[in-house]
């Protein structure tokens, strides 16, 4: 599965992980502050963001907060080829999830609102990644 070159393990979040630090879930803005703390910056990807940006104005200041810090790829055509063979494989059909999970490596931890699919699909790209339910 492709990954960011030269990046540690990383904390991957979900359309959910950035609705939960929108919230200000306490326990995963310290996870974020430890990924920091770490040299890891959280990761995601472009179809994610678009999930859960609605155009900021002030509401969405702490979600603009998070996203300064994440690495934010693009779900491009190599990504996107990566996520529908995941989809292939499992049946299922969020996209969106797909490629994040193709963004994974070992050892990586995916901090998600689906941990359902999130395993099916890991399981799908034989990685052995922690899925943090949020």
């Amino acid at each position: 599965m492709a990954f960011v070159e030269g990046r540690s393990v990383s904390l991957v979040l979900d359309a959910g992980a950035l609705v939960a630090l929108e919230r200000n879930d306490r326990t995963l803005w310290r996870r974020v502050d430890d990924a920091h703390l770490k040299g890891s910056a959280p990761l995601t990807h472009g179809g994610i963001v678009a999930q859960v940006w609605r155009g900021g104005s002030g509401r969405q200041a702490r979600l603009a907060m998070a996203l300064l810090g994440t690495l934010v790829v693009p779900l491009d055509n190599d990504l996107g080829r990566r996520a529908g063979v995941l989809l292939a494989r499992t049946g299922l059909v969020d996209a969106i999830d797909a490629a994040l999970v193709a963004l994974c490596r070992p050892g990586d931890q995916i901090v998600t609102s689906d941990p359902a699919d999130i395993d099916a699909l890991a399981e799908a790209a034989r990685l052995d990644v922690d899925i943090l339910p949020v």
